[in-house]
C-alpha cells in the first residue's frame, strides 16, 4: 500500500531535509519512553540527542536512527524506583562499556544465528508495539485524572487529521519528491489546526498530562546544553552488584535491537552495515549518555523507517536529526509543542504499515508448521513481554526444531565387502539429537566378527557423537568383535578414549574438521 523503502542513493538534500522530519517524530517518543522509565523528560530528550548524534557519527549503519526507546525504558524503571536517577546513568555508562567490548570482540557477527521465521516475528512484533504505543495519543484526562478515551468532536478531529496525514504521505510522492512527504504532512496539519483554531490535541498537551497536575502550567520542552557530570554514587562492590543487572540486560537488550533493525534496514536497502562497529557506536553513546545526564538507548526501528523513507540513506541524515532537536530544545520549544499529536500518530501509522510484513501471511502457507509456529511466538513475546527475551526464545525455539528435525536424518548403508566384512556407510550428522538413532542403526550381537564404520559422508559435531562411538566401541568388544572406524578427523581421533585403537589412519583420505567440545579448549 505505501510505497515506505526507496532505493535513492544518499544525498544532502534528502539527509537534511529527513533529518528534519525524523527530529519532530522523536520528541513525543523520547518524552514518552521518559516517563516509561520514570525520569523526566528533558532526560529522554537529551538522549535521543546523544545517541542520535554518536551512533549517526561512528556507528557501523548510516541512515539508522537511535535514541531513546520503551524496550530499554521498561528495564530501568526498578533500578530508578529504587536508588534514583543517578544510579540509572551508572548502570547506561556500563551498559555501554559492555556492548563497546562486545565491539571489540567482534561479537556482532553472532546476529548472524538468527533464523528468519525470528526476524519477520521481530519485525511484525515491533510493529504491533508501535501501533499500540500510539493509541495511548487517543486519550484525554477526564475530571478524575484518569485516561480516558476521546469522544465526540474531539475524536473526529483527531480522526479526520491523522487520514489527512496519511494520505499526503501517500499521495504526495506520486506529484513530486522534492521534500519528504511526511515533513510536509507534519507542516500542513500543524498549519491547518492552527489555522482554523481546531480543537486538536498538540505535544505540550501530550507532556502535561504525563505530569501532576500542580506543575502543568510550567511544563515546557525548553532546555540547556547537556553538562558534564560524574554520577553521584559510592564507587563501591556493593554499587556495582546494584547496577550490574540492569546494565547487562541493557547491554543485550540495546544490541539485540539495534543489531536487528540493522539487519533489516540492510535488507530492504540492498546494502550492507557494520554490526562490530555499531556494537562500538552503541557503547560509546551510551556511555556518554551516563555522563552527560541521558538515560541512554538504541537503535529505533520506527524512526529508522520514516528516515529511509524519507529518502534519508547518509550519516548526515541521523546527524541532521540529533543536531535539529538539539536546536528545537535550545531554541525553538513552542514551534514543537504547537505540533497536533495527530500529524505523528499519522507518520507512526504509515511506518506501522509498511514496517509489518504482510508477506508473511503467504509465506506461512508455504513454509513448515515449525517456522510459521516461531514465527508467531516472536510476533507474540514482542507484544506481551519485551523484545530480547522474544529474540532469544526465538532463536532457542528454532535451534531445538533444528536438532529435532535432524535427529533421524543420520542414516547407514550396509554391505558386506569381499572380505566378509560388514560395512556401515554413514550419511547426516552426528551430535547430541541423532546419538540414540545412531546406535539403533548397529546390531553388535548380529554382525560379523569385523564391522567397519565409515564417517566418509558423516560428521561428528560434539562431545555427544565421541561418546556414542565409544559406547559402541565397548558393545563390540564385549562381543568378541573388531571394529574399523574409517574417516573421521585427527581431533576426533584424538579426543576418543575407548574406541581410539579402532580408529584407521588415512591421511590422504581422512578429513579435518574441528569438534565442538570443551576439550580442545
Amino acid at each position: 500500500m505505501f510505497d515506505l523503502i526507496t532505493k535513492r542513493d544518499s544525498n544532502v538534500k534528502n539527509d537534511v531535509l529527513s533529518g528534519i522530519t525524523v527530529a519532530l517524530a522523536l520528541v513525543p517518543e523520547a518524552v514518552a519512553f521518559a516517563f516509561v522509565a520514570g525520569v523526566e523528560p528533558m532526560i529522554g530528550l537529551y538522549a535521543a540527542f546523544m545517541m542520535g548524534l554518536i551512533t549517526s557519527a561512528i556507528g557501523g549503519r548510516p541512515g539508522m536512527i537511535s535514541g531513546a526507546t520503551g524496550a530499554m525504558a521498561v528495564v530501568m524503571v526498578a533500578l530508578v524506583a529504587q536508588h534514583g536517577v543517578a544510579y540509572l546513568f551508572a548502570a547506561v555508562i556500563l551498559a555501554g562499556l559492555l556492548q563497546i567490548l562486545a565491539g571489540v570482540f567482534r561479537l556482532g557477527k553472532f546476529i548472524r544465528l538468527v533464523p528468519y521465521p525470528v526476524m519477520l516475528g521481530f519485525v511484525n512484533g515491533l510493529a504491533i508495539v508501535i501501533f499500540l504505543a500510539q493509541l495511548g495519543q487517543f486519550k484525554v484526562l477526564d475530571s478524575m485524572g484518569e485516561h480516558v478515551w476521546m469522544q465526540g468532536p474531539m475524536l473526529y478531529i483527531m480522526l479526520g487529521l491523522t487520514l489527512l496525514t496519511m494520505a499526503i504521505i501517500y499521495f504526495l510522492p506520486k506529484l513530486t519528491t522534492a521534500v519528504p512527504a511526511s515533513l510536509v504532512a507534519i507542516v500542513t496539519v500543524t498549519l491547518l489546526v492552527h489555522g482554523l483554531d481546531l480543537d486538536a490535541r498538540t505535544v505540550i498537551d501530550f507532556v502535561k498530562d504525563m505530569v501532576p497536575a500542580e506543575q502543568r502550567d510550567t511544563v515546557t520542552l525548553a532546555g540547556e546544553l547537556p553538562t558534564f557530570a560524574i554520577p553521584t554514587v559510592p564507587f563501591t562492590w556493593e554499587t556495582l552488584m546494584i547496577i550490574l543487572p540492569t546494565s547487562v540486560i541493557l547491554a543485550l537488550v540495546g544490541l539485540i535491537e539495534s543489531l536487528l533493525t540493522l539487519s533489516l534496514i540492510d535488507e530492504m536497502t540492498d546494502t550492507r552495515g557494520r554490526g562490530n562497529k555499531e556494537c562500538i557506536g552503541q557503547g560509546v553513546a551510551n556511555t556518554v549518555n551516563g555522563f552527560f545526564g541521558g538515560m541512554g538507548g538504541c537503535a529505533m526501528i520506527g524512526q529508522s523507517m520514516i528516515n529511509i523513507n524519507s529518502g534519508g540513506r547518509g550519516r548526515l541524515s541521523g546527524i541532521t536529526a540529533a543536531l535539529v532537536l538539539l536546536g528545537f530544545i535550545l531554541f525553538a520549544a513552542p514551534l514543537i509543542e504547537m505540533i497536533p499529536l495527530a500529524a505523528l500518530v499519522g507518520v507512526m501509522f504509515v511506518v506501522v504499515i509498511g514496517t509489518f510484513e504482510w508477506a508473511s501471511f503467504r509465506i506461512i502457507r508455504g513454509v513448515n508448521k515449525e517456522d510459521a509456529f516461531v514465527l508467531f511466538l516472536v510476533t507474540a513475546i514482542t507484544v506481551i513481554a519485551d523484545l530480547a527475551i522474544a529474540v532469544v526464545v526465538g532463536v532457542i525455539v528454532s535451534a531445538l526444531v533444528f536438532a529435532w528435525k535432524h535427529a533421524t536424518h543420520i542414516i547407514a548403508r550396509t554391505h558386506v565387502d569381499d572380505r566378509g566384512w560388514k560395512v556401515y556407510e554413514l550419511e547426516g550428522p552426528l551430535f547430541f539429537g541423532s546419538v540414540l538413532h545412531f546406535r539403533d542403526l548397529f546390531d553388535p550381537q548380529g554382525d560379523p566378527d569385523e564391522v567397519v564404520i565409515d564417517f566418509k559422508d558423516s560428521r561428528i559435531w560434539d562431545s555427544s557423537g565421541l561418546d556414542a562411538i565409544d559406547g559402541l566401541a565397548d558393545k563390540y568388544k564385549e562381543q568378541g568383535k573388531k571394529l574399523h572406524i574409517r574417516h573421521i578427523s585427527q581431533e576426533c581421533n584424538a579426543l576418543l578414549t575407548k574406541a581410539q585403537e579402532y580408529v584407521e589412519i588415512n591421511v590422504n583420505e581422512d578429513p579435518r574438521y574441528h569438534i565442538a567440545t570443551d576439550k580442545l579448549g
